[in-house]
């Protein structure tokens, strides 16, 4: 062998010997990141347009952050018996305890008042959202942990979205049933009636059964233009069981000759004529940023003002209208999002 080969053969030699070290070290290992536990207890049920929607918006929000969901639902608006809600909120305190999430995202004023009051100024965070009364009933104002979204509905925007449709309503009849949530919805609609110059709410309805909310719509027209159906979940039939709201809607839809407005979208769907929503994404997206700051930049609940959503989205029943013979002009249709059947003829 050459000198010069002898040269090349042992530079050979030791390039073999580094690639076998380099391979023999092991590789840095990455540490993967913790996965986050998030327990989602609503005041509701699921599948809701409302419900899910939150729920949705709040994941949207925390996109790319691992996260572990586990959803309770309460319920109440299908058992609305205050012991049946205090033993669905024991069960949820329970899985707080049993399951130990890093927060909790409640959802609706249930939420707040049987399950997150109890967990105050602790060291698990809460955030909420769609809540309509004044956080300060619940203790959250000063707390340390709790933070989250108002819903405050768009009672102006709805009423002059029916009378983009229907001119002549002046006079208006408001319907609650008897749950205590409606309570601050009233003041501030009667705070926003100055906004409304001409128009007059003609009846402030507090109905406890089937029986009595069917006799009032048979009577409003003789005293009203249009019908705020507000709060339709509590009434109660001659057995004492709630009546589901899409069977409240619709009985209004086939035998109701007036307009109607809600503000909500699956009012919408079960025949009410318009609504200028509160959007159930945005509340949602709103608490998930609010989470996504406590639980990845270190920040605090309290730093974070309680305060509602701003956007609504408008919404009329193509269907409705149809059935009143009403017209509804292009830049209505245009600017708003259009229901073309009722929920029960899609079926």
């Amino acid at each position: 062998m050459t000198r010069r080969n002898t040269i090349f053969w042992l530079l050979g030699l030791a390039a073999a010997a580094m690639c076998s070290q380099v391979s023999a070290e092991p590789s840095p290992r990455v540490s993967p990141k913790p996965q986050l536990k998030i327990l989602h207890i609503m005041s509701y049920h699921s599948p809701w347009r409302w419900t899910d929607g939150q729920l949705e918006g709040f994941k949207e929000a925390m996109t790319g952050v691992p996260v572990e969901y586990k959803v309770f639902q309460m319920d109440t608006k299908r058992h609305s018996a205050e012991q049946e809600i205090e033993k669905r909120a024991k069960e949820a305190r329970a899985l707080i305890e049993s399951w130990k999430p890093d927060l909790v995202y409640t959802t609706d004023d249930d939420a707040q008042k049987h399950v997150a009051v109890h967990y105050v100024d602790k060291d698990l965070p809460f955030v909420f959202s769609g809540v309509n009364n004044d956080p300060a009933m619940y203790g959250f104002i000063g707390s340390r942990n709790i933070a989250g979204i108002l819903e405050h509905e768009h009672f102006v925007e709805s009423v002059n979205l029916l009378r983009s449709i229907s001119p002549n309503v002046k006079r208006i009849a408001a319907v609650f049933d008897d749950a205590a949530m409606w309570d601050p919805v009233i003041v501030r609609m009667r705070a926003h009636l100055a906004e409304l110059p001409g128009v007059e709410v003609v009846a402030w309805d507090r109905i406890r059964t089937w029986d009595e909310f069917q006799r009032k719509m048979k009577g409003y027209p003789r005293k009203a233009d249009a019908v705020a159906l507000i709060g339709v979940f509590n009434f109660k039939d001659a057995k004492g069981r709630n009546v589901p709201y899409q069977d409240v809607l619709k009985w209004t839809a086939e035998n109701s000759a007036l307009p109607d407005l809600g503000f909500w979208v699956d009012r919408v769907h079960y025949g009410t004529l318009v609504a200028v929503t509160v959007s159930e994404r945005e509340q949602g997206l709103a608490a998930g940023r609010i989470a996504r700051a406590i639980l990845v930049d270190g920040k605090s609940a309290s730093s974070f003002a309680m305060k509602p959503t701003v956007k609504g989205n408008a919404v009329v029943s193509l269907a409705r209208a149809n059935k009143l013979g009403m017209s509804i002009s292009s830049s209505v249709l245009l600017s708003a999002e259009v229901i073309e059947k009722f929920e029960w003829d899609r079926k």
